[in-house]
């Protein structure tokens, strides 16, 4: 794993541009709700921190991972300077992981590169609940404040 020691949470307040003038819409997933909460919380709260008006934070909510990309195609025809996917897939005991975690991964792809706004991956893939619970707040920080910050990030490009 890439980021096995890293917390990436801890980054560079200097590099984030000023979000004032951002419309950012954030799509959660309701599937494993506990983790995608977390998620979202840290990413709403680093938009914040970085200016971005709460008016100008739109949540949408959908059922599971899978239809992240429906939200997010749909967030994309709605004027958004950037959109970030957030869910938790947890590997169970048959291959629906594999199809769900591939199918997720390139539809947001897909939607990067057809699309009009950048669409940010905070899609947890992890092996356990334990491991998901690390990644939305625990000791490996919080994927939704990386995807807020890599958010306002594309904003600027």
């Amino acid at each position: 794993m890439a980021t096995a020691n890293n917390n990436l949470s801890k980054y560079d307040v200097s590099r984030v541009p000023d979000g004032k003038n951002s419309r950012i819409a954030l799509v959660v997933s309701e599937w494993n709700k506990e983790i995608t909460e977390a998620l979202f919380q840290g990413a709403k709260n680093t938009l914040i921190d970085h200016n971005v008006l709460n008016k100008n934070i739109v949540r949408i909510d959908v059922p599971g991972s899978f239809e992240l990309i429906y939200g997010a195609n749909s967030a994309q025809r709605m004027d958004f300077d950037a959109i970030i996917a957030i869910g938790c897939i947890i590997q169970g005991e048959t291959r629906h992981f594999e199809f769900i975690s591939n199918a997720v991964a390139q539809g947001i792809k897909d939607l990067n590169i057809n699309g009009k706004a950048p669409v940010v991956f905070c899609v947890l893939t992890d092996e356990t609940i334990e491991q998901s619970i690390a990644r939305s707040g625990g000791d490996k920080g919080n994927k939704g404040v990386e995807a807020a910050f890599t958010a306002l990030r594309m904003t600027s490009l």
